[in-house]
Order: structure tokens, then C-alpha cells, then sequence
């Protein structure tokens, strides 16, 4: 089954805990803190395989899951990280974060791999904390969270030469002269369910890939029948191949599919327009194919039009050679602008508080991620902890913002699940 979309949940792997222990030996006095810190937890990597041509093997695992970081022990033993998940994916899967809307990876080389999720640093021990101050201290870090993300993930076949045309023009039967693909042909629309690749050898050693697309028909931009799921591989072909029925078949009009199809082109991507393209006159050797080839050259004098018959094999040399031609002079450009990546946007920091809160009933909730992995990572084992996370939500303004909104002693501030009560200038845990 050919499957070119899917949409997952990916969660990686959260850090382990850290250790609160101390030295406790004979001859040693005072042997201060002795707790490692958490291991990391795992990445989910996304990592090309040539092997594969769909992407069914996550349409079954919608949830990847990484593994948590072992946590760590005492004797200052810092806890293992945990092992990665790698994900296998074929050439040409573009990854997009669905809450941003910027592109995570686009893979399209071989042996290509991209951290998708990163797994949680590991929470420090206590150890980690000793400072002249403070020599024992009495607390420890959780792990920190990983990474969550909802993303869609597509592959976009990687094609030299895409063919592009209506139901039945012929296209199948032509990739299928040309290469030694062998997709189904019949003669009723959507005989072709999904892309076919096929390598096509040209003059002087040349060689290309292209790619047989399923039938487009008007509306196909906005969702009907089947070339809405399938023009998205269009994009990453460097020359477009625009096969065209010259025998009218089925009562045809050449120069009204020829335009359908710019038009279902345009409305998906008008970037597409601006690829190299050939005309491929097709069914010459049907009665009348001349008349509507004359009257198709009179409406489209600027195009390179080439006649070829998929039963006679008539011209198809010449469309081999003049596409290997073409391929010569285009260079290889990437499908996406460098600002529609993850990686290349600039995010400017402003003095902004990194929370909200709003009053629930008698509850004043505090959100926000700052706030959240906070409490996720605090250990409310000690008197000492919970100091150290107060002093931290007093740091970031959570106090004064709560007092502004009149907050009073004894009332209930929520983070998450968590319900502490609030006295001025102090938060406690309950």
C-alpha cells in the first residue's frame, strides 16, 4: 500500500532523575554529598532509508515514544542514557511541526538524519548543587521532560521529470515504454492509484528518474478525485512533462485539458509554473490527432511540442533525448525557503513574563512552559527544595503578578496538578 502522509504524536524520552545521597563511610567525617545525576533520555530520529518507498510503517505507530534516562544513584554514579529511537523513512520525507507550521527536516539525501524530538537532559544530584555556601545541599533535580510534538509527515517522491496530465491520456503507458516500471494500465479513469518511478536511460550514458503522477482533473487543487493527494510530488520534479490526449478521445478538447491542468498546477503551487516543461502529444496515431495538433500549436506557439504514439513507440526517442537536454541545463533547487525551517528561524526574546495567570473560582492558575518544567523538575522532598522553588517563581515575577491581582494569604495558586498556598512573599507547597 502506497501511503505518502501521515500525522503522528512524537515524545521523547525524558531525563532521569537525579540522586539526593550523602558519603557516609567510617574514617570519613563530613563526607558531604554523594548523589549522581539522571542520564538523558532518547532523541527520536528520523533517518533515511533507500529501501523504502512509503511511509505505511508509521500509519500503524501513530505514538513514538523515546525511552527515559536511567536515574542516579548514590556513590556519585551518574545514571546511563537512554538509547535513541531511530525512525526509518524514505528518501524525500518532509517533517512539519503542525503547532508552528515550520519545517523540522526535509530528508533528501541518503544516509540524511534529523533529530525530530530531543529527549530531556538528566536532573542533577545533589553533588551537582555543593557549593562554599551551601556544602550539603539537601535536594535534587527530576529529569526534564521530553520533547513532545504533533507532526505531519509526507514524502514527496524524488523525481527528475514528473508527468502530469488527465485520466487516460496515456501516461502510464508511457513510463512504462520508457523505463522498466510496470504500473497497471486500463482503459477506465484512475487506473493509477499511486506515483510510479521509473529510470530512464537517454543518449551519451544519460539518465534520469521520472515519475508517472495519477490523474488530475478540475478541482483536483481543492479535493476531488484523486490529484489533490498526489500533486504535492510534483514539487520536487525539475521538469514538468504535460502529457495531452492529440486524439481527443472520449471527446476531448486538448487545449481545454492543457489549461485544467495549469490551472490545478497554479492553484496548488504557482511555483510549479515556473519549472521547464514539454508538451507530450500523445495518441498520434489516433484519427484526427493532426487537426487538433494544428490547433493546439496556433493557441500554444511558444511551447516545445512533441508528437509520440504509445502504441507505434513513434517519437519517443526524441522526447527521451530532448528531456535529458533540458535536465542538463536545470540545477537542482530546494523545495523549501530557507525561513520556512525551524532551524533558520530567529526568535527574538522579548522582556515578556514567560507565564500566565488567570483565577478559577477560588484558584489562581499559573501557566506556562517556563513555570511547568519548573515544577516537573523540582523534588518536594526537603524543606530545602521547596525554598529553592519558591525563590525560583519569585525570580520570575510570580509573587508581584499574583499580589497585583490581589491575591491574599491562604489563598490556592495551581501549576498544573499541583495546588500550593500563597502567602506574601512566599509560595509554600501543600
Amino acid at each position: 500500500m502506497f501511503i505518502d502522509e501521515v500525522t503522528l504524536n512524537v515524545i521523547a524520552g525524558s531525563g532521569g532523575n537525579g540522586c539526593m545521597a550523602f558519603r557516609r563511610e567510617k574514617y570519613i567525617p563530613m563526607g558531604g554529598p554523594f548523589g549522581g545525576n539522571g542520564g538523558k533520555g532518547s532523541d527520536i530520529i528520523f533517518e533515511v532509508d533507500e529501501g523504502l518507498n512509503t511511509l505505511i510503517d508509521l500509519r500503524l505507530n501513530r505514538t513514538i515514544k523515546g525511552k527515559k534516562g536511567e536515574n542516579g544513584l548514590g556513590k556519585a554514579k551518574n545514571g546511563k542514557n537512554a538509547e535513541d529511537i531511530v525512525v526509518k523513512v524514505p528518501l524525500g520525507t518532509v517533517v512539519t511541526d503542525l503547532d508552528t507550521g515550520f519545517i523540522v527536516a526535509d530528508l533528501t539525501k541518503k544516509n540524511d538524519r534529523a533529530v525530530i524530538a530531543s529527549g530531556g537532559r538528566g536532573g542533577r544530584g545533589n553533588i551537582a548543587f555543593a557549593t562554599r555556601t551551601n556544602p550539603a545541599p539537601n535536594f535534587a533535580e527530576n529529569g526534564e521532560p521530553g520533547e513532545e510534538r504533533h507532526i505531519k509527515v509526507e514524502l514527496k517522491l524524488l523525481a527528475d521529470v514528473g508527468l502530469v496530465g488527465l485520466p487516460s491520456v496515456g501516461k502510464s503507458t508511457f513510463i512504462s515504454i520508457v523505463s522498466a516500471s510496470r504500473p497497471k494500465i486500463a482503459s477506465y479513469h484512475f487506473t493509477t492509484l499511486h506515483p510510479n518511478l521509473g529510470v530512464v536511460k537517454a543518449s551519451n550514458n544519460r539518465s534520469f528518474v521520472i515519475a508517472d503522477l495519477p490523474g488530475l482533473i478540475k478541482g483536483a487543487s481543492l479535493g476531488e478525485g484523486l490529484g489533490d493527494k498526489f500533486l504535492k510530488h510534483v514539487e520536487r520534479t525539475r521538469v514538468i512533462a504535460h502529457v495531452i490526449d492529440m486524439g481527443a478521445v472520449e471527446g476531448r478538447n486538448p487545449i481545454e485539458d492543457y489549461e485544467t491542468i495549469l490551472k490545478e498546477l497554479k492553484d496548488f503551487n504557482p511555483k510549479i509554473l515556473d519549472k521547464p516543461e514539454i508538451i507530450i502529444a500523445n495518441k498520434m496515431d489516433v484519427e484526427g490527432s493532426l487537426e487538433n495538433l494544428e490547433k493546439f500549436k496556433s493557441k500554444f506557439n511558444d511551447k516545445k511540442i512533441y508528437e509520440v504514439s504509445g502504441i507505434t513507440k513513434q517519437g519517443i526517442d526524441e522526447v527521451i533525448d530532448a528531456l535529458a537536454d533540458i535536465l542538463d541545463t536545470v540545477e537542482k533547487t530546494p523545495l523549501y525557503e530557507e525561513e520556512k525551517f525551524e532551524s533558520h528561524v530567529l526568535y527574538k526574546f522579548k522582556e515578556e513574563q514567560p507565564f500566565k495567570i488567570y483565577k478559577e473560582d477560588d484558584t489562581f492558575v499559573v501557566v506556562g512552559e517556563k513555570v511547568e518544567k519548573l515544577l516537573k523538575m523540582t523534588k518536594f522532598s526537603s524543606d530545602e527544595a521547596v525554598t529553592r522553588f519558591s525563590n525560583k517563581l519569585r525570580r520570575l515575577g510570580i509573587d508581584d503578578k499574583l499580589k497585583e491581582m490581589g491575591a491574599k494569604d491562604g489563598d490556592y495558586v495551581r501549576i498544573l496538578d499541583f495546588e500550593f498556598e500563597y502567602k506574601d512573599n512566599d509560595i509554600n507547597n501543600i
